[in-house]
């Protein structure tokens, strides 16, 4: 099927379910489909620039769109009649997790085994885990945007949602979001519905926890995602070059955030495939 306040050095597992966040949100690669680089427009929700991928199979849906470009290259999206709603100003995600948080069958994939303390990207680099909760909603407010949110609503339901922040070497930032649906056709359509929403970012991104090291990067920072599912599972990546530059989007998004949602993919798609 288709698929901050600070954590303490060292810390990691079921010490991930303290971390408060404070938001700014096996699968094969049959088909890969790239548009061209777009040119600087105006802001929609919640960044300015878009990114997202889709492949097709029986086992996985992922599709890419490029966003725009500092250049001005390419041919424009046009910005819609009316923009989607900003999200609440920065709310704090509990740190409570549903009792069955990846405990079981029927539930979601445990949260240290879902978003590991550190990912290797295959070419001699580390991606480091900032912090990881578990949210109470799954649309929360102020987490998501109003597509994904009335796809949700329509859908059979939504067990829960997961969130992770990690960081490269460089100080790049990787957003990471599973949503466990009940139902794996609700995946599906969820996967669906984020790609054609090309022009919007429908998954808000976290801000830092102190002492992280880290920036928090202004709204109108370059950003890319890209999304998969697997089974009941979809799977939400972001990424954002540290000093929230607008540009290199194709190689933040295939050098960078690929390697660690493959990762986090291949996670929820182990847990699905066993439960």
């Amino acid at each position: 099927m288709p698929k901050n306040e600070e954590i303490p050095a060292g810390q990691d597992g079921s010490d991930d379910q303290r971390w408060n966040v404070a938001f700014d949100e096996d699968f094969v690669r049959a088909a890969t489909v790239r548009e061209p680089v777009l040119p600087q427009r105006k802001r929609v929700w919640p960044r300015n620039l878009v990114l997202g991928l889709l492949a097709v199979s029986a086992a996985l849906l992922v599709l890419e769109f490029t966003g725009p470009s500092s250049s001005g290259g390419g041919t424009a999206v046009p910005a819609p009649e009316t923009p989607s709603a900003t999200p609440a100003a920065t709310p704090t995600a509990r740190a409570e997790p549903p009792s069955d948080a990846g405990s079981g069958s029927g539930g979601m994939v445990p949260l240290a085994e879902a978003f590991p303390a550190a990912v290797q990207d295959g070419s001699g680099g580390t991606y480091t885990k900032v912090g990881a909760t578990v949210l109470k909603s799954c649309t929360e407010p102020g987490t998501i945007g109003p597509v994904l949110a009335a796809a949700i609503a329509a859908s059979e339901g939504c067990v829960g949602e997961q969130i992770a922040l990690y960081k490269d070497a460089q100080d790049n930032q990787f957003n990471l979001a599973v949503f466990t649906m009940k139902e794996p056709t609700d995946t599906v359509k969820l996967v669906g519905r984020l790609a054609r929403a090309i022009d919007d970012f429908q998954v808000a991104a976290q801000a830092p926890p102190p002492g992280s090291g880290l920036r928090t990067l202004p709204a109108d920072s370059g950003m890319v995602q890209s999304f998969t599912g697997q089974d009941r599972a979809m799977v939400v990546g972001m990424g954002q070059w540290s000093d929230g530059r607008v540009g290199d989007f194709q190689q933040l998004v295939d050098g960078r955030l690929m390697p660690l949602l493959d990762k986090v993919s291949e996670n929820v798609a182990r847990y699905e495939g066993a439960n």
